[in-house]
């Protein structure tokens, strides 16, 4: 199910929709900004997701991240 809102955005932001479609990369201003709203879902969970992971095992300390930059070759 969808719902038409009306909603306010600065100038810049419906530009920047309006680009999208012209370039083919949204079908619509409404297809433009619902993709933002589910990046911008996905992240909120994700940072949810992290926050528990944070308060269940502790946070993530200087060893770590070495660690995980060796294991990746990032040295």
């Amino acid at each position: 199910m969808t719902q038409k809102i009306a909603v306010s955005l600065p100038d810049h932001q419906v530009e920047a929709a309006r680009r999208a479609v012209s370039a083919g990369r949204a079908a619509s201003v409404s297809g433009f900004v619902s993709a933002a709203l589910a990046r911008a879902e996905r992240e909120d969970s994700l940072a949810r997701l992290l926050d528990d992971l944070d308060r269940e095992l502790g946070a993530i300390g200087a060893a770590d991240l070495a660690w995980a930059d060796r294991a990746l070759g990032l040295e």
